[in-house]
């Protein structure tokens, strides 16, 4: 919720819509598809150019970009390219769309997105959801979750965060002091009061109250959550302060997670690169590299194969080691 600085991804100069559209044209026409120049074309073009490609694919040749990369591509490689494709406005919504959609929750989209997007960009997110979908997320995502885990998300969906202004140490104080007579010092746990606290306050604000809270109680926010929550509310508080305490380093640890043990998490790992590749990916890389002692680069070339890898390294852009 800091400042954006930088993605790694950015409008490419000298950028030829029609060129590139009969580039990949032939790329796919015929026998066979030539997937080296699609990768290199999609991966370094901005959202907002990938469009304008398929402006002119469809009006060259009378047919859709989109489908054409479904049918000549396959798994995973497929779904990156797809991603890509899709305008960036619509992203988020739509994959909260599909998180939500069919039997099961995918609790994890609902809390990384609704935990780690700006009261505006939440703002938009709702009404790209009321156009596209033409339905009502809140309602959506109250008509799929439960409990306090459900009520921390309707809260979040509201998007009246605090704006950042003078911070009122008095209040501070009393927040830090609220949460841990909420928590540590109650037999059970108060979780409205975490709710309102962490789902209201600034960013600035909130920062304050969690080194005051290590002040007065001995412990970091986090274990005092790990410790008096449990299960999808578990998840979206800790998600929530980390998105206060940083963004990049937040989806860095999501990505490190994704990555971790056997198998791989493709589905983040593709929501994670695409969506933040021209926002601050590159932030994320620094934050991935600093915590995790080794570069996301590295992580995903030795998680990932094939075109796949391709597409997901020209999309990290550097090395960092």
């Amino acid at each position: 919720m800091a400042k954006y600085t930088k993605g790694t991804v950015k409008d490419f100069p000298g950028f030829d819509a029609r060129a590139d559209a009969e580039v990949l044209r032939k790329a796919m026409k015929g026998l066979g598809t030539d997937e080296d120049p699609i990768v290199k074309i999609l991966t370094n073009r901005s959202n907002k150019q990938r469009q304008e490609i398929a402006v002119e694919f469809k009006t060259l040749f009378g047919r859709d970009l989109v489908d054409d990369l479904k049918s000549e591509l396959t798994g995973k490689f497929e779904r990156l390219m797809v991603a890509l494709m899709r305008p960036a406005r619509l992203f988020d919504a739509h994959a909260l769309k599909h998180a939500i959609k069919g039997a099961g929750t995918d609790e994890k989209v609902l809390t990384e997105i609704l935990a780690s997007r700006t009261p505006a960009e939440i703002r938009n997110i709702k009404q790209v959801y009321q156009e596209e979908y033409e339905a009502d997320l809140e309602d959506h995502v109250t008509s799929d979750t439960s409990g306090f885990y459900q009520r921390m998300l309707v809260v979040l969906l509201q998007a009246n965060r605090d704006p950042d202004s003078q911070v009122n140490e008095a209040l501070v104080e009393k927040d830090a002091q609220e949460l841990f007579r909420a928590g540590e010092l109650k037999w059970g746990t108060d979780e409205e009061k975490f709710i309102t606290i962490l789902g209201t306050r600034s960013v600035t604000h909130l920062r304050k109250v969690f080194d005051k809270y290590m002040t007065i109680s001995g412990f970091q926010i986090e274990e005092t959550i790990d410790r008096e929550t449990s299960g999808p509310l578990e998840k979206l508080l800790l998600a929530v302060v980390k998105s206060v305490r940083s963004v990049p380093a937040y989806l860095a640890e999501s990505l490190f997670y994704a990555m971790k043990g056997a198998g791989t998490d493709d589905d983040t790992l593709i929501r994670i690169v695409v969506s933040r590749s021209e926002i601050d990916l590159l932030d994320i890389r620094q934050a991935f590299r600093r915590n995790f002692a080794k570069s996301l680069y590295h992580a995903i070339q030795k998680d990932t194969s094939g075109d796949y890898r391709n597409g997901l390294l020209l999309l990290c852009g550097g090395e960092d080691d």
